[in-house]
């Protein structure tokens, strides 16, 4: 079977690649996607999001334990069938700010990747519950809902009050450029269920006759010759074969991509030996890098009166803030504080956590925006099947923990704030006993849970040593090609799932999509 592209990975960045590529009638594409069409109810539903982790389309990763989190393991989730994450996620659709693509500029040497570079990108593939603007699009597949009053929880709209009688500033939404101050969180939900991008872009155009989409299909490994990738050997049906195209593109994602490529025998001669795997491109970087945001869950509180169920999906706003005070309003958001529709907590407060039921309690979760801490992934061996090694090593930086104590004071200053007074009974966590720097640190290592954005894995780069160069090839190989989260040098302040969207729609446009 040949195809012109041979996409691998049917999550957000392969379907939106497949739907730009395959409009040319004259281009054969391929998508391949690991998992089966979801049908599962309750992932349609937003406010079951984070109890639908575990499930049949969810790959299941764990980490190593890591010594700054207590020496806890984290489950990571991630999408498994056509749709990829945006089958698991939060839903929630924020940019990033311009700050943050100055520094994929400065990795890369390329202005293509700045803010006002990308814009077109991100416009194109929104239509936005607020219309169109010089900031937003209205025609594109992927719905963007900003909630309204009418739609907010009455919890959250006095969290935003409270911001903004603490003097930080309400912005319009999350993806104008800058991010610093208070506002709800845009979400990816239509008609009150979730939507994923294999929904609106993938699915709508299955019937070109020169686009394919093989589901359950296991990628062993890549084939090369003479610095290009020959083949692809899968099993499809029970049958192993090996698949031919002219360009080939990584989609499957932060930890998917460099585990294909390691298994190939391609990356760190020393990480592919351990793994009995045969160097056959060195490429030292791979599977390096690897970093994702931490949320405290949490500042925790019982109320005074009953929360309403979210008509949403529970984490129904974000406010992003400078470590320089609320006076700076533009460049780079340092720390983030949410406001949760429910108890949260991690799995170290289950017993505390127990004695605020749904409807009686509600959460501050904090975090922080642009971690230092880097880690790293690797195979253990060379099959498939064989447990992958995760260790984002959380927390090692002394600029990380210093952030996550300062947003774990800015959570419990907007929850001890009048304006929340009425809902407020008392603090549960951290609670009373936690008050020296030392003892929040120790409060943070057990509280903090992944907010499900891993990245930088085959970060992009202008050196001689970036696995991925500035215009997505990756280094080495003449057609084979990174389009993900994988190749983000670092983390955007929010959620990456916006940008993965616009790096996707880029690439594409100047692919011939």
């Amino acid at each position: 079977m040949g195809s012109d592209v041979l996409i691998i990975g049917a999550g957000s960045a392969g379907s939106v690649i497949a739907n730009r590529l395959s409009a040319d009638p004259s281009r054969r594409v391929t998508v391949l996607e690991a998992g089966e069409r979801v049908t599962d109810p309750e992932m349609r539903r937003p406010e079951l999001w984070p109890f639908i982790h575990g499930r049949s389309y969810d790959w299941s990763y764990r980490t190593t334990p890591q010594p700054g989190l207590a020496g806890r393991s984290l489950d990571w989730a991630r999408g498994r069938g056509p749709g990829g994450s945006s089958l698991v996620h939060a839903m929630a659709h924020m940019r990033g700010c311009r700050a943050d693509f100055d520094r994929w500029v400065e990795a890369t040497g390329d202005d293509r990747w700045s803010w006002d570079a990308l814009l077109p990108a991100f416009i194109r593939s929104e239509t936005f519950s607020g219309g169109a603007s010089d900031v937003h699009g209205d025609a594109g597949p992927l719905p963007v809902l900003l909630p309204g009053p009418d739609l907010s929880s009455p919890l959250v709209l006095d969290y935003l009050a409270a911001w903004e009688a603490l003097g930080v500033a309400r912005i319009p939404d999350h993806s104008q450029g800058e991010m610093l101050g208070a506002t709800p969180n845009s979400l990816t939900i239509r008609d009150g269920q979730r939507v994923t991008v294999s929904d609106v872009y993938l699915d709508p155009v299955l019937g070109r006759p020169n686009l394919t989409l093989l589901t359950g299909v296991t990628v062993h490994r890549l084939l090369f010759s003479d610095a290009r990738v020959s083949g692809v050997a899968v099993t499809r049906d029970g049958q192993d074969e090996i698949l031919e195209a002219d360009e080939v593109i990584l989609t499957g994602g932060s930890i998917g991509d460099p585990l294909l490529l390691m298994r190939s025998g391609v990356g760190d001669p020393v990480v592919l030996s351990a793994a009995g795997v045969d160097t056959l491109i060195e490429s030292r970087q791979v599977g390096k890098n690897l970093h994702d945001h931490l949320l405290g869950a949490g500042n925790l509180y019982s109320s005074r009166i009953p929360v309403p169920a979210s008509r949403l999906q529970l984490s129904e706003s974000m406010t992003y803030l400078s470590k320089d005070g609320w006076e700076r309003t533009t460049g780079e958001a340092d720390i983030v504080v949410g406001c949760v529709v429910g108890p949260s907590a991690s799995e170290s407060f289950t017993a505390e956590a127990a004695h605020v039921l749904p409807g009686a309690g509600y959460t501050l979760l904090f975090g922080v925006t642009n971690p230092t801490s880097r880690g790293s992934l690797r195979i253990s061996g060379s099959d498939i099947g064989d447990e992958p090694v995760i260790d984002p090593n959380y927390l090692d930086t002394a600029h990380d923990r210093e952030m996550f104590r300062l947003a774990l004071e800015h959570a419990r200053m907007v929850g001890r704030s009048d304006e929340l007074a009425h809902w407020r009974d008392a603090e549960v966590l951290p609670g009373p006993s936690v008050s020296t720097p030392d003892e929040a640190d120790a409060f943070i290592a057990r509280a903090a849970i992944t907010h499900h954005h891993p990245v930088g894995t085959l970060a992009i780069g202008s050196a001689d040593d970036a696995p991925v160069t500035p215009d997505l090839r990756f280094r080495g190989l003449d057609n084979l090609h990174v389009v993900d989260a994988s190749v983000i040098p670092s983390i955007t302040a929010g959620p990456v799932h916006a940008a993965v969207i616009a790096i996707a729609e880029s690439f594409a446009a100047r692919f011939g999509g």
